[in-house]
């Protein structure tokens, strides 16, 4: 029988006052308003951006007609800023205060999402304008996502950061979950160009929730001489790759990803036409991966306290990297083939969101704030560089050699990402860094960037 706080209050962060139970009373981030404002307005724009996921495809295809490369190209240009603009965007990050660049980053993806349905109505919707319209919101969203993960360690303290992360995610989590339904749902009813409609409302929710927020953020640091782009973005990336603990974190993520492209490529070709699963049945177990990653937002804080940081982290990677050998060595159709499916998404989707929250927080720790923005902009083209190249791999080698064959490799290049951590400093972590290490872990730092 558990002793001090009842259960349910530990989970969602309530607690009682004295022997007399005066109602519940909300701990830690629960009495940030600040933070809940962010928190609130980012839930609302999350599920928002499911419908323009769906919604902008579908209006290439039902309106304009599009073809299977027309639709190809819209979603590359959507990816294509987390190549060509990330460096870029963080220098611009660390120089300027982030709650204004998230506020405009916001107006500008409503006002483009606006367009669709505006062009629509007056009959001159082109795919030319959705190939402009996915790039600049593919661009304004990598210039809120290196904001937003800069802003939140002068919004919240340090102990509280992995709460944040955690509450953040769960939010993502709920997204994916609920989204794509509510996406296909508004657009069945009022058609995809009028369903972004939704979306940019989303957004404006946001903008407000932004600047509702009371807590000064401070003014960036100016240093002593002025720095050219080129070497600005030189500093960030010597970080990334001068701390061990950063590098090993960016270098797992981008061998993830690259193999969780791969997978999800070749996976959809395996199911269709080697199983036999509806259109139905795939999606259903792909979003399985969603409800991992929900119960992972809501559970990692409480795994790094039962088993520190570093073994949490070291944990939650063997989960999802491991994971995915279930899907070749399934026999292929029954009860037992499908149970493997959705265990091997469901895991990757525990393990890789509990990771992303733990290691995003210690990120956020050991770079100093004037570097966060070229730091996060750095991790962030290192990690989410490699995902059209996956796809591309898959492809190529699920022709070249057969579909399971490619599974096999793609699990073989899942397992070996771990390496990159195993061998580095982060599993002997206890905890994130106390004043004294953050302060020798940002010296550190400094001293890399400078060569």
């Amino acid at each position: 029988m558990s002793r001090g706080r009842p259960a349910g209050a530990r989970r969602w962060g309530l607690r009682r006052s004295g022997s007399r139970s005066t109602g519940p009373r909300f701990t830690g981030l629960w009495r940030e308003r600040d933070f809940l404002k962010l928190w609130a307005g980012e839930s609302v724009s999350l599920m928002g951006a499911q419908v323009t996921q769906l919604a902008l495809p579908l209006a290439a295809v039902y309106q304009l007609h599009a073809s299977s490369t027309q639709l190809g190209l819209l979603n590359a240009a959507n990816y294509a800023p987390f190549l060509g603009a990330t460096l870029f965007i963080g220098v611009w990050v660390d120089r300027r205060r982030r709650r204004p660049l998230m506020i405009s980053a916001n107006l500008g993806r409503a006002l483009l999402v606006a367009g669709v349905p505006l062009c629509a109505a007056l009959g001159v919707l082109h795919i030319g304008y959705l190939y402009l319209a996915s790039l600049a919101i593919g661009t304004l969203t990598v210039l809120f996502d290196i904001s937003y993960q800069s802003y939140l360690p002068s919004l919240v303290d340090r102990e509280h950061l992995v709460e944040g992360n955690s509450k953040l995610s769960v939010s993502s989590s709920i997204a994916q979950v609920g989204g794509p339904g509510l996406a296909g749902l508004l657009i069945g009813w009022i058609t995809a160009p009028l369903a972004l409609l939704v979306n940019c409302g989303t957004y404006l929710v946001s903008v407000a929730g932004l600047a509702a927020i009371r807590r000064p953020e401070p003014e960036p640091a100016r240093p002593e001489v002025p720095l050219s782009t080129a070497r600005s973005i030189s500093e960030g990336l010597r970080v990334v790759f001068g701390n061990a603990s950063i590098r090993a974190i960016a270098l797992e993520a981008g061998t993830y990803n690259l193999c969780w492209m791969s997978l999800q490529t070749v996976f959809v070709l395996y199911a269709a036409r080697r199983l036999d699963m509806s259109p139905g049945t795939i999606g259903l177990v792909l979003g399985i991966g969603a409800l991992g990653s929900l119960v992972g937002a809501v559970g990692a804080g409480r795994l790094k306290e039962r088993l520190g940081l570093g073994r949490a982290i070291m944990l939650e990677l063997v989960l999802c990297c491991c994971a995915p050998v279930l899907v070749p060595l399934a026999p292929g159709r029954g009860v037992l083939s499908y149970a493997l499916y959705v265990a091997a998404f469901a895991l990757c989707g525990l393990g890789s969101t509990m990771s992303t929250i733990h290691v995003v927080s210690l990120r956020q720790v050991i770079t100093p704030d004037h570097l966060l923005g070229r730091v996060n902009a750095g991790c962030r083209f290192v990690a989410w560089g490699p995902l059209p190249l996956g796809a591309l791999l898959g492809g190529t080698l699920g022709d070249a050699v057969g579909l399971r064959t490619t599974l096999f490799l793609t699990a073989a290049g899942f397992v070996l990402a771990l390496l990159w951590v195993a061998f580095s400093p982060v599993p002997r972590l206890k905890d994130f860094p106390t004043d004294l290490p953050h302060q020798l872990a940002a010296a550190e730092a400094e001293a890399v960037a400078r060569g």
